[in-house]
């Protein structure tokens, strides 16, 4: 054993495994430090730190009557559970729980597509169903629907939803949690609950009307820790008929703020996908002149940027712009695009990008026939799962601050000049907060910036300064209203504390729901910055 649990000893953490085994098979519970090794965060900056978080055990259960079981077990023991369906929230924790000593409950064995209609557009799956696995359930019967699915795609719907997740496609279906629609749960008194319509005997609208009747407590499951999800809908995406891309450019610097507004009608108005945007002046980053000025405290002029993209020949600003639909719609829609941006913005430029009908071949999903050079995640954008993305993981991977601002140019301006000055102490922070630092157009209305340093296991100093980097850009950003949406255990209790309106009463209000129906902290206490009275005493 590596660590116990808080307040057991070993004599009576031992009988509590014993149960355990009893309750799902000796198979299936681990406790020793080797097995636990996959339950570390393997991208920890605390690694090998006092800071790390450790489990005690873990144990996977093959169905909900199982789940149940382990509930009722810990809950005599109170024993902490941390419950993770597939475990690869990488950059956010991973599987490792917010309190050392905890069990984690891992889904994993709970793998079953329990059903995808291609004709009212919904999929119904258990927490251990990875995005491969529906992705090839749907492709191996010929179902006419597309998932839309994160990087990488080893990851859980039901786990990447929970956690508020994001994809690429179309703005309805790219909020994860936006798009869910039912969930079953067991309560930290063991108890399964339906929520939605799913509470009404004989409901064959589950998946269709996720209100049922009265209030939803539905969204207290997302980064919550009030139960245990082991079943969940999503609506799905009806398979379009074709796709096809665009690139528009902007030259000055200041075309940023109109070109945004155009982009966020055209999302608004369901015209595109997940618009892209980018800057080519980031090419120069390389240069030391040119760093410097996109560095500069209090950030550089627009008419320095100007002179700088003026001498590079390049535009200030571009936008990758995607399209989905019957042909002749996403013709007409591109035709659309182009005529308003190019209308009102002096200067741009429409380039024409692929087109093709849908599913894609292999080399257009490899996105080798794009005319120009694109920031468009071509397997993401299509809905195939795949783990390319795992190319940008250096050293022993990363953490992830991605701070919620408003859909504006001006709001990425001052985001760029405030998070680059505010960590200027930290070298690293240069390459994410700059002036040529373009936003990502995850959720629907809203837009984020991304701060992922690297860590490696083998150089306490860098992680040190890489720990203290996150913590710094949390409170950073809470001081001009910029939330973290989503955190790694190590950090949540900060992010938390910086949704403070009222004498922070919404985690006040929290408090008392936790307390209310899990005093004990049976399930995950510290997720998502709640802690029951008996982990605040």
């Amino acid at each position: 054993m590596a660590v116990l649990p808080p307040d057991l000893d070993a004599a009576n953490f031992a009988r509590f495994l014993e149960e355990l085994r009893g309750a799902v098979g000796a198979d299936w519970v681990w406790s020793s430090e080797d097995d636990l090794g996959p339950y570390r965060d393997s991208f920890s900056p605390v690694w090998n730190q006092p800071e790390e978080r450790h489990a005690s055990a873990a144990v996977a259960p093959a169905d909900v009557e199982q789940v149940q079981a382990i509930v009722r077990i810990a809950g005599r023991y109170k024993v902490p559970l941390f419950p993770i369906s597939t475990g690869k929230n990488f950059g956010y924790g991973g599987p490792s729980p917010n309190v050392t000593g905890s069990v984690v409950l891992d889904l994993k064995r709970m793998n079953r597509v329990l059903e995808v209609d291609d004709k009212r557009h919904f999929a119904l799956v258990e927490p251990g169903v990875s995005y491969f696995d529906l992705y090839r359930h749907i492709k191996d019967k010929g179902l006419k629907v597309m998932i839309d699915c994160p990087d990488p795609g080893w990851g859980s719907p039901i786990g990447n939803s929970l956690e508020r997740g994001i994809g690429y496609t179309m703005p309805q279906f790219r909020d994860h949690f936006g798009a869910s629609c039912g969930m079953e749960v067991v309560l930290p008194n063991g108890e399964v609950m339906r929520t939605g319509m799913g509470a009404l005997p004989g409901s064959q609208s589950w998946q269709e009307y996720k209100y049922g009747f009265g209030p939803d407590p539905s969204g207290l499951f997302a980064q919550g820790n009030f139960g245990i999800v082991t079943k969940m809908g999503f609506r799905l995406m009806p398979l379009p008929e074709y796709y096809r891309t665009g690139l528009i450019t902007v030259p000055r610097r200041r075309d940023f703020v109109k070109l945004v507004e155009h982009v966020n009608f055209l999302s608004d108005s369901s015209l595109i996908g997940e618009a892209v945007y980018g800057s080519p002046l980031a090419a120069l980053m390389g240069d030391k002149s040119f760093y410097a000025l996109a560095t500069k405290q209090g950030g550089p002029s627009d008419a320095e940027m100007d002179a700088a993209a003026s001498k590079a020949g390049l535009p200030s600003w571009q936008v990758d712009l995607q399209f989905f639909g019957p042909e002749a719609a996403t013709q007409e829609n591109w035709e659309y695009a182009k005529q308003r941006i190019l209308a009102d913005i002096p200067g741009a430029k429409a380039i024409n990008g692929d087109h093709f009908p849908l599913p894609a071949t292999e080399e257009q999903l490899l996105n080798t026939t794009q005319p120009y050079k694109t920031g468009i995640r071509r397997y993401g954008a299509l809905g195939v799962p795949s783990l390319g993305i795992w190319r940008i993981v250096s050293s022993n991977g990363h953490v992830g601050f991605f701070p919620v601002l408003p859909r504006s140019g001006e709001a990425v301006f001052e985001m760029q000049r405030v998070m680059c000055d505010g960590l200027r102490e930290f070298p690293l922070a240069g390459r994410f907060f700059n002036a040529t630092t373009a936003p990502l157009y995850w959720h629907s209305y809203a837009f984020q910036m991304v701060f992922a340093p690297s860590v490696k296991h083998d150089d306490p100093a860098l992680n040190a300064q890489v720990h203290a980097a996150m913590k710094k850009a949390v409170a950073v950003a809470a001081e001009h209203g910029w939330g973290d949406y989503r955190a790694a255990p190590i950090y949540q209790d900060d992010v938390a504390a910086t949704y403070s309106f009222n004498n922070h009463a919404l985690r006040r209000f929290h408090e008392q729901l936790k307390d209310a129906i899990d005093p004990d902290g049976i399930v995950a206490p510290g997720r998502g910055g709640i802690w029951p009275r008996r982990f605040r005493k």
